[in-house]
This record gives C-alpha cells, structure tokens and sequence, in this order.
C-alpha cells in the first residue's frame, strides 16, 4: 500500500485515575484543540467506570468520536458491551464505536479473572457485536458466548469496531475482522512486521499508531508506570529483543500487587525507549508523522496517564494545530 499523503488525524486515550470531572476537562481541551476522537481507558477497578466516563464526555462535547480503549471479552458479557456501545452511541447522536481487546494483567488480575482463550474471545465478541448492532435477533452459540433470540432495537448498523493488539494472531484477527487497528505502544523495530500482519489479511485495513509522547524526564516518569503491565504482557520475542528476562518480567509483576508506581521501579530506562517517541515536541510530531506516513496510517492517538497538569500538556503538543 502507498505511503499516506494525507494529514494524520489526532486523538487522546485518556486513563480515568482522576475525578471524572478532570477527564471531561481534558477531553473537551482535545476538541477545543481539533482532535477527533477520544478513547478511555477500561481498566477494571483501577479506574473509573469506562462508560460513565464515556457518557459525561458525551455530555461535554459535539464533534468526538467515542469508545473504549479498550475494553475486554471478560469483565462484560459481550452483549451487555454491545449494549453499552449502542446506548453511547444513541447518547451522543451517533458518535460512538468499540475498541476490543484482550485485556491484560493490570485489569483482570486483581478481579480473579483468566484470560482464557482470548483469541476466541475476541472473535466471538466482535461477531455478537456486529449482529447485535443490525437490531436482528441473534442466536450465538460460540465457545466463550451464547445467545439465544438476542436482541438490541437500538443498535446502529455498521457501528465501527477497532481490535487492539500485539500478538502476530491477535494483528491477524484485526485485519480479518475489524473495521480498524489499533497498533498501542508496539515495539518500534517491529512495527513494520505488525502491520504486514495486520494488512496480510486485509491491505485496505485502517490502522492508528499510539504511543507516549515523552519531552522531558518528568513525562518520562508518568510513563513508567504504564509499561509494567505491557512489559509483563509483551509477546515473548519482543521480550528477548529488549533484554527482558523471565525473572525480570515475574519481578515486576509480583511487584505490581503493590501498586503500578511499586512496580515501576523495576522498568529500565532501556526497555522504555523502544516503545515511546521521545524528545522535544516538533521532533516527536516529526518522528510521529513520517512512522504514520511511512505505513499509511489515518491516525495518532496520545495516550493521557496521570500527569500534573494533561491540558497544559496537549496545548504544549500544539497538534493537530
């Protein structure tokens, strides 16, 4: 597929560690600034309720495309995420889509659960959601989900479903199913590789890149935190490409039962860079552009942790301008 020529549209997925007010606040600053599309965080019982958090940006604002990202096949029944996706939607007249992923260690450990089968998982959860979304009634008898006379009159045909993932099956399964991909905090070496994966399956695929962008040493140390569960979740080979050992990665997972900054005390600076965009901020939207580019992908997404002040973060960004 050819290079993109056109300009990159921007977005921010931001994680609700903080009063839902706050979060509203920086979503409405993204708007106000261009962005076009707002993702929250599901992270279980670390964070604040994905879709109260969607409904209050909502409320706030016109013009952003909303969703998760991402949620899980686990924590919901996948109907009940359809549903929830649907009533965003009806909400925020017609402005909301699904980001579904696997999940990972920092949502479903504390809560017990197993992310048993995940490829499955997915699948099957796209599946139902798509059929939901048409307002048909649905039977559904899959290995994770079963549906009998399903039905949801309020869904929106076509409602647009993005899949997340790192793994050479999961990026296949996007290509296959999804209407996009989300290609979050991937090992830079590898991104290449991720998106063949992904367009071996469909070439005309949408794809969106997120990853920090780092322009000093005190946003460097609101990242950190943040890559203990995807260090810990990393496939195998991107572990051995950055040095990451067994005992390295069970080190900072048992560590994480202290909490996320306990446990970033364990990540090297060396196992961060491979992942983020760092330096001054024409450089990083210079570096984020020509990687966008170079793989022709439609947009960026800024990943919104728990920094000291997020607003005055993105007006320092000055994108998409």
């Amino acid at each position: 597929m050819a290079e993109r020529d056109e300009p990159i549209e921007w977005g921010v997925n931001v994680i609700p560690e903080c009063p839902i007010d706050e979060v509203v606040a920086i979503a409405a600053q993204a708007e106000a600034q261009g962005f076009s599309r707002c993702l929250v965080y599901d992270e279980g019982l670390v964070t604040r309720d994905v879709y109260i958090t969607l409904a209050a940006i909502a409320a706030a604002t016109s013009s952003l495309k909303l969703g998760p990202g991402i949620t899980n096949p686990y924590t919901r029944h996948p109907a009940q995420t359809a549903a929830a996706i649907a009533s965003l939607d009806e909400y925020s007249g017609g402005r909301a889509f699904l980001g579904i992923g696997a999940g990972g260690s920092l949502t479903l450990d504390p809560i017990g659960l197993a992310r048993t089968k995940p490829l499955t998982a997915v699948r099957e959860t796209i599946a139902v959601a798509r059929k939901l979304f048409t307002g048909e009634p649905v039977d559904f008898a899959g290995t994770s989900v079963t549906l009998t006379s399903a039905h949801m009159s309020y869904g929106r045909p076509g409602t647009e479903i993005w899949l997340a993932g790192r793994g050479p099956k999961m990026l296949a399964l996007g290509g296959e199913m999804a209407d996009g991909v989300m290609l979050d905090f991937i090992h830079k070496p590898s991104l290449g590789e991720s998106v063949a994966r992904v367009r071996a399956e469909n070439p005309n695929v949408r794809l969106s890149y997120s990853t920090s962008i780092v322009t000093n040493d005190a946003e460097l140390e609101v990242v950190r935190p943040h890559m203990t569960y995807r260090l810990v979740d990393a496939p195998p080979d991107i572990k051995t490409a950055i040095g990451l050992s067994d005992a390295d990665a069970d080190r900072i997972r048992s560590a994480m039962a202290g909490g996320l900054h306990a446990a970033a005390e364990h990540v090297r600076d060396e196992w961060i860079d491979p992942f983020i965009v760092r330096g001054d901020a024409a450089s990083c939207r210079a570096e984020i552009e020509e990687i966008c580019g170079e793989h022709n992908m439609e947009a960026f997404i800024v990943p919104m942790f728990e920094m000291a002040d997020p607003v005055g973060y993105l007006e320092a960004l000055a994108v998409p301008g």
